[in-house]
């Protein structure tokens, strides 16, 4: 088979191992690896070394499984609010515009490559470096743990209407239309319930890894039969299964299978070009974008309500070039609208733009520190929902994360507590359970500084606060908070293995339950009271 002589090629493994040691050592200097992948890549290429139908493939696969799992995570009825949709629109219309507009005045003055660029050119350009990184943007916040905070689904709904738009460029570019088959695609909205079905009976092991390797990559295969962006056929399937109970785990199997295909993603770009002198500079020129596109973002996210913090993170987050830009430049070379060049110059472009936003998301706290004080100044008096003031005046009990743990503990105490009890989650799917089943639970990222800026009366009447979080740093970094916030009550902790019990006793928590020593004890107990009842 081609894929096995593909595979069997040395310099595939030792590309791979190459970029690997490249990661390990950017990450000694508390930068992400990502980009010692695509530094890898540069340096391969100045080699002679040049990406091959292997790299290529396992990239594609690995972008393919990170839109499935972005899709398991979304809910499509955040796609319709303001901050999403109005957003994503402004942002790209006003950066297609300024970008245009930039473009073509250096082509009339005959700068660089852009030499004789008329505004129609320039257009193409611009709309090319409108898009931002999915991958990057799904990593880091992945990293960060904020994939599932008020400004990461923000971002992620914004990078879904941007892939949106991207079937819709595709479909004009090649002069047709999707095909009419396309409409059947429809009959995937009733056939989710098989497909609910067959995860449901595929167990938590390697089986459901199996279904959903078959689902992404199934849903990218159906789409591009039909003439669409395959890309979005995984974020389709994705989507469909998002409402199911497994969903959340399938996304965790499969998170580091799409994270070791995604090293072959950077490191293919890193291959794409070796610059000459012209089109790095010209990219370097591009790289002036930057910044107007990552204070756009933040200030039309705090016109729609958003707080400074979470805008401002979100911008960062955003505030780069995207791998479809690439794709846009292909098609342009294609069709004769633009020259050969310009491949590389938007490659090196787009790889400088990743290292710059990469460094800036470490220091994101630091910039949005040094920064706070004028982003405050666009926010809005009004907040979104689930983002107001929380006053926790008469309340008792204090439980952050509402998972099994949390609601477990709600109900037990609730009568004890007299059912003066707040719950906080950062997930708004928890939330909304928890509410309907008749707990008091807001939305809140205890992770994050600005969620302490929420709080009416932080700890006036709190009696004991009880942190279920499933992070263990989260655990510590809300502990730390309501401590410096000069609470002195009791807090208790939860914690999954032996060894974090003593950082959590250190970090200024007075109680530690171990899940799995807990569990054991509740069985234990269970069993005791149902031998009494059998006997006579």
């Amino acid at each position: 088979m081609d894929s096995y002589n593909i595979a069997i090629d040395y310099r595939d493994p030792a590309w791979i191992a190459i970029a690997f040691l490249s990661g390990l050592l950017f990450r000694q200097i508390n930068l992400p690896p990502m980009i010692g992948f695509l530094v890898a890549g540069f340096i391969l290429h100045l080699f002679g070394a040049e990406s091959d139908q292997f790299l290529a493939s396992i990239a594609d696969m690995g972008i393919t499984l990170l839109l499935f799992t972005i899709g398991l995570k979304l809910r499509l009825s955040t796609l319709l609010r303001p901050e999403i949709w109005a957003t994503t629109s402004l942002h790209m219309g006003a950066t297609v515009i300024l970008a245009a507009a930039f473009i073509a005045a250096l082509g009339w003055a005959g700068f660089l490559l852009f030499d004789g660029m008329d505004y129609q050119t320039a257009l193409i350009i611009a709309f090319a470096l409108s898009f931002s990184s999915t991958v990057f943007a799904v990593k880091t916040l992945e990293d960060r743990g904020s994939l599932m905070s008020r400004y990461g689904q923000a971002a992620i709904g914004i990078l879904v209407m941007q892939d949106i738009a991207a079937v819709v460029f595709l479909a004009f570019s090649a002069g047709k239309l999707p095909s009419i088959w396309a409409v059947s695609l429809l009959a995937l909205i009733p056939a989710r319930h098989v497909l609910g079905y067959l995860m449901e009976r595929s167990g938590y092991g390697e089986l459901l890894a199996v279904f959903g390797f078959s689902m992404a990559l199934g849903g990218a295969a159906l789409f591009e039969l039909v003439g669409m962006k395959g890309d979005l056929g995984a974020l389709a399937l994705g989507a469909l299964l998002a409402s199911h109970t497994k969903a959340k785990h399938l996304a965790n199997i499969l998170m580091n299978f799409k994270d070791v295909f995604l090293v072959c993603f950077f490191l293919s770009i890193g291959l794409t070009g070796l610059p000459t002198w012209e089109t790095a500079a010209t990219a370097m020129v591009l790289l002036i974008l930057i910044p107007v596109k990552t204070l756009l973002f933040t200030w039309l996210l705090t016109r729609f309500r958003m707080r400074g913090r979470g805008s401002a993170f979100g911008g960062l987050v955003l505030g780069n070039y995207s791998e479809f830009g690439l794709i846009v430049i292909v098609i342009a070379i294609g069709a004769d609208w633009l020259a050969a060049d310009w491949l590389t110059v938007i490659a090196l472009a787009l790889s400088i733009s990743l290292i710059i936003s990469s460094a800036m998301n470490v220091y994101a706290l630091e910039i949005y520190s040094r920064f706070s004080d004028a982003v405050a100044r666009w926010e809005t008096r009004e907040r979104l929902i689930g983002d107001e003031d929380i006053d926790l005046r008469g309340h008792r009990i204090l439980i952050f994360g509402m998972g099994r743990v949390g609601r477990a503990a709600y109900d037990e105490m609730r009568t004890h507590a007299e059912d003066k009890i707040v719950g906080i989650d950062l997930d708004e799917t928890q939330v909304e359970r928890n509410c309907d089943e008749g707990r008091n639970v807001v939305l809140g990222d205890a992770t994050n500084s600005e969620f302490w800026s929420r709080l009416v009366t932080p700890h006036a009447d709190i009696e004991m606060i009880l942190l279920s979080m499933s992070k263990h740093q989260s655990n510590i970094d809300a502990a730390r908070q309501m401590r410096e916030r000069g609470y002195k009550g009791p807090i208790v902790s939860t914690s999954l293995f032996p060894d974090q019990e003593q950082e959590l006793l250190e970090n200024g928590i007075d109680e530690v339950f171990n899940i799995y020593d807990e569990a054991g004890s509740g069985a234990a107990t269970r069993m005791h009271g149902l031998l009494e009842s059998r006997r006579p």
